[in-house]
């Protein structure tokens, strides 16, 4: 490439699509050439697990995806009426229940100081790092699990 004295910069928060998969298409390309057997990114299977009422009003669930053999957790959210009665328990096991079916071997988690480190570390999570300041006057917890079999 020639100097950059012929370059074009722009911030776009809708870019052209084109764009956008050429983007997305060249990182997948250089992955898959670097390490040849790693999963492809369109093999990512996104979900969600729902908890609902006996009126059929969502009372908690959560928003994840498998890739790379890993759960990455998204959000988890609970009712005020449904937090403490173990919901929560059953929604993160239903979820690595089905990331186990689906291939994965790890859960990732990013949760912040105000939300849920202490229920993640009681379903069997450990911090992996914390990031403080993010957001400003608090911290972001990165929390790992392994979902394979349970060593003796």
């Amino acid at each position: 490439m020639a100097g950059n004295d012929a370059l074009n910069f722009e911030i776009s928060l809708d870019p052209a699509h084109a764009f956008a998969k050429v983007l997305s298409r060249g990182i997948a390309d250089f992955n898959r050439k670097t390490i040849p057997d790693l999963e492809p990114n369109e093999d990512e299977i996104r979900f969600h697990v729902l908890a609902t009422d006996a009126a059929g009003e969502l009372v908690g669930g959560l928003r994840a995806a498998c890739y790379w053999n890993t759960l990455h957790i998204e959000l988890l959210w609970l009712s005020d009426a449904a937090r403490g009665s173990g919901l929560g328990r059953q929604v993160i096991a239903r979820a690595e229940a089905f990331a186990i079916e689906s291939g994965c071997e790890k859960a990732l988690v990013e949760t912040t100081s105000w939300q849920a480190r202490p229920f993640y570390e009681k379903n069997g999570y450990a911090l992996l790092a914390t990031l403080d300041g993010r957001p400003k006057g608090h911290a972001t917890h990165y929390l790992t699990k392994s979902l394979g079999p349970k060593e003796a």
